[in-house]
């Protein structure tokens, strides 16, 4: 098997890459990669430290984003990116979106301090902490999710008639917010609410979840409507 993805699993950009492989119908191997404690030689392979990266046989590509619109190249059947001009750069939009804007959030104020901190100190996480995520996600995540809930309306994907990069992008960020306990409520986002359970049961992201759902996952239970 050629096709290598390195990185730490329950990263949304590693999430993306392998649920992008899943959707193509292309096979890969997945090593996990610790970007916090890399393997030796780490820093040949991703100049930048960062995860993912992805090996094709002697080829190494960085970074989701590129990693995607490669393997769009690589293997072009079933189409992940809109063959229209303006969807396609909408697509992007929405991949640089939640990137760039939600995920800086969810990381480090929701996952990093209720979910990875508590694991690696074998300490539940504090009221400060719960109070401090629970403000970002009022204040800083809120926007972001009413913006995503005007964009997806009545359709059924972010972009055009299928599945795209669009919705893989929005999928997996909110999967971190998931393990942390929060996601969308029902009555103030219920499109997008309704979006994620669709997309999280489909064999790109179902196995993925079920995957990391026992080290990680254990406050998703918690989330109600």
């Amino acid at each position: 098997m050629s096709l290598v993805v390195l990185g730490g699993g329950v990263s949304p950009f590693v999430r993306k890459v392998r649920a992008f492989l899943i959707e193509k119908g292309q096979p890969c191997q997945h090593e996990q990669v610790n970007p916090f404690a890399p393997p030796e030689g780490w820093r040949e392979i991703s100049p930048l430290g960062r995860i993912p990266a992805l090996r094709d046989g002697e080829r190494v590509i960085n970074d989701s984003s590129v990693i995607c619109q490669y393997l769009e190249r690589r293997f072009p059947d079933p189409a992940l990116y809109p063959k229209d001009d303006y969807e396609f750069a909408r697509a992007l939009w929405i991949e640089e979106f939640m990137d760039g804007g939600f995920v800086p959030i969810v990381g480090p104020k929701l996952f990093r301090a209720l979910v990875l901190q508590p694991l690696l100190t074998r300490k539940p996480a504090d009221d400060a902490a719960e109070a401090a995520a629970r403000k970002a996600w009022d204040e800083e995540a809120a926007p972001l999710l009413d913006y995503l809930e005007r964009t997806l309306g009545a359709r059924e994907w972010f972009v055009g008639e299928r599945i795209s990069i669009a919705d893989l992008s929005v999928a997996s960020p909110f999967v971190n917010a998931r393990h942390a306990g929060y996601a969308p409520e029902r009555k103030r986002w219920p499109k997008l609410r309704g979006f994620l359970e669709r997309v999280w049961q489909r064999p790109s992201f179902a196995p993925l979840i079920a995957e990391e759902a026992p080290i990680f996952g254990t406050r998703g239970e918690r989330i109600g409507d």
